[in-house]
C-alpha cells in the first residue's frame, strides 16, 4: 500500500528508524527509497522521487556535487541485498564514472559507510 500522506526528503545524520525508512518507501517507490551520499560530510539524503531531487536538497544545504553519490535503499533486505549503487546522477565521465553505477569501490565503501552510520539494522 502507498503512503498517502505528504513525505519531505529527509537529511540524515544520525540513525533512522527502520519504522521511517518503511514510510520513505511507503511514499515514494513502495519497496525501495532513493539515497544520495555526501561521502566527505558523511550525510545522507533519503526520498524524492528521483535521485536529482535529493541530490538538490543536499546541495541546497552545502554539498559540493564531485562529493555526492547516487544509490538505492531495500528496507525489507539485509547486507549487500539492501543497498544498491545505480543512479542517473552517478554518470560523471569527468570523475572516470561513465556509468549508472558507481565503479569505484572505494566510493562504494564510503556510500555504505555512511548508509551504515544512518541505517544500523540493514547490517550493510
Amino acid at each position: 500500500m502507498r503512503y498517502t500522506g505528504r513525505m519531505e526528503i529527509l537529511i540524515v545524520k544520525e540513525p533512522i528508524s527502520a519504522d521511517m525508512l518503511h514510510k520513505l518507501a511507503a511514499a515514494w517507490h513502495v519497496d525501495l527509497v532513493k539515497g544520495v551520499a555526501d561521502i566527505e560530510k558523511g550525510v545522507i539524503a533519503l526520498g524524492g522521487e528521483w535521485h536529482i531531487d535529493a541530490n538538490n536538497v543536499l546541495i541546497s544545504a552545502g554539498s559540493v556535487q564531485k562529493d555526492i553519490w547516487g544509490f538505492n535503499i531495500y528496507p525489507e533486505k539485509r547486507g549487500d541485498e539492501a543497498i544498491e549503487y545505480f543512479s542517473l546522477i552517478n554518470i560523471r565521465p569527468i570523475q572516470n564514472n561513465r556509468g549508472m553505477e558507481v565503479e569505484s569501490k572505494d566510493i562504494q565503501k564510503a556510500v555504505r559507510t555512511v548508509a551504515r552510520q544512518c541505517m544500523p539494522y540493514l547490517e550493510l
